[in-house]
């Protein structure tokens, strides 16, 4: 069976060549050389590193309820305590303000807390927070924001709660990254986070898949099937790890427009080490409805940094940083869910694609609408470029983007160097205010190129 989990069996008389979030991550138009039938398996770029440890496992669409009872802490509920430091839910980490990281609700008093010194018979108060995200999923309401203190809690998380355009959903780790959602003991989904509401925010989680204890191995960090939702902050890393490579595929993140999600965003999170080395079924950043992507740092993925797939179109992808991969940016369309496509009026502008194996590549139907504007594309070692339809790309810089640290370590820093030529060279159109670290881009000096304003 070739299609991934997150399309349930009711789902499956829809009659598509390659349905699901997942299954098309790789197999269905994504990542070989282009107008060549799809490879086999093949070794990633000498860029990517030796896998880290393996990526745990769980599945969106699971039977039963073992998800998300699961989702907690690791271990069993703490006893219920009379009262939790209120500094634990002081946010930070975030930049320049934190308190724009999560929605206007929650600074009006709606709010829910978690701390893993919590307990689930707890209110959900700041002095008695719940222990799991799971409870707090099932008691958050239009307008609410959850905040999230720092500490160790299961993923296999399920969110199905919806907001509304003025009274929006938050989930918010309170420390950038300090909230870590890891795979459980017995884990029974293959998403770390799978969420189905509309109007949701999940900001500032760090996802780790690195420590699988048995059951089901992640092949998804962050799945989203909702419309208007935001992923914005999080780091996502060592998903699909140690799993085999089949067309199955998976992604670190992924919005999804088979549930007939659209407008997603995915802002500003750190995404690498996903799926096995020289797989190309696994993807960073995957996107099958409309949306957005930017300010993001994507390295060391199996196959597309990027990938926009199935139903994708009208996709702004800007002042993201792209390397060690097997391919940078994929601008593609087929194996339709509910359009007969293409992939068209997508904007690539901004962008650094370096040092992967191919650069930026349309394949499957795409239109004549595109643009690519001032990328910087350099040193990918297959191809920089391969687009359609007689377009061309404008305003990009080919030379290296002279970037701060060294690619090849763990954890690379990506910010730019005094003399990189990425400074200044990007267009202010469709790029955020703010770059990666929330740092203002500057409007008189240049907006700069990439996910780093310098």
């Amino acid at each position: 069976m070739s299609k991934i989990a997150l399309i349930t069996l009711e789902h499956r008389a829809v009659s598509l060549a390659c349905s699901g979030f997942a299954l098309l991550l790789g197999a269905c138009g994504g990542g070989g050389e282009p107008e060549r039938a799809p490879a086999p398996a093949r070794t990633a770029p000498a860029s990517v590193v030796a896998a880290t440890p393996p990526a745990q496992a769980a599945d969106p669409d699971r039977t039963g309820q073992a998800g998300d009872d699961q989702a907690g802490a690791s271990g069993p509920d703490a006893a219920q305590v009379a009262h939790v430091a209120p500094a634990s839910f002081a946010l930070s980490g975030y930049a320049p303000d934190d308190e724009e990281q999560a929605p206007a609700a929650a600074r009006q008093g709606r709010a829910l807390y978690v701390s893993p010194q919590g307990a689930d018979d707890n209110p959900g108060t700041r002095t008695r927070p719940f222990r799991t995200l799971a409870r707090a999923a099932r008691a958050v309401t239009p307008g609410v924001t959850v905040y999230v203190a720092p500490g160790t809690y299961d993923g296999g998380i399920r969110t199905t709660a919806s907001g509304q355009p003025d009274a929006r959903i938050g989930f918010v780790s309170t420390e950038r990254w300090g909230a870590r959602i890891v795979p459980p003991e017995r884990s029974a989904t293959k998403a770390a986070w799978d969420n189905r509401g509309n109007y949701v925010d999940i900001v500032g989680f760090d996802i780790d898949g690195g420590m699988h204890r048995g059951g089901t191995r992640w092949s998804t960090g962050i799945y989203n099937g909702g419309s208007y939702d935001t992923l914005r902050s999080n780091h996502v890393h060592h998903i699909a790890q140690g799993a085999p490579c089949t067309s199955a595929g998976g992604a670190a993140i992924g919005l999804d427009g088979f549930y007939r999600g659209v407008q997603g965003q995915v802002i500003a999170n750190l995404v690498h080490d996903i799926g096995p080395a020289g797989c190309r079924f696994v993807q960073g950043i995957y996107v099958s409805t409309t949306g957005s992507v930017k300010n993001n740092v994507v390295y060391r993925v199996a196959e597309a940094g990027i990938h926009l797939w199935h139903d994708a179109r009208d996709v702004v992808v800007t002042n993201n940083t792209v390397t060690g991969s097997n391919t940078g940016i994929v601008v593609g369309g087929g194996d339709f869910y509910h359009t007969s496509g293409p992939n068209d009026h997508t904007a690539v502008y901004n962008n650094i694609v370096y040092d992967n194996r191919m650069g930026i590549s349309e394949q499957g139907r795409t239109g004549r609408n595109n643009s690519y504007r001032n990328n910087l594309v350099y040193k990918n070692s297959s191809y920089d470029w391969h687009l359609r339809n007689g377009l061309t790309h404008s305003g990009t810089v080919s030379s290296a983007p002279l970037f701060v640290g060294d690619t090849k370590v763990a954890l690379p820093n990506f910010s730019l160097s005094a003399s990189s030529p990425a400074i200044g060279r990007a267009t202010p159109v469709h790029a955020a205010a703010t770059d990666f670290n929330g740092r203002p881009r500057n409007v008189f000096s240049g907006f700069d190129i990439g996910a780093y304003q310098h």
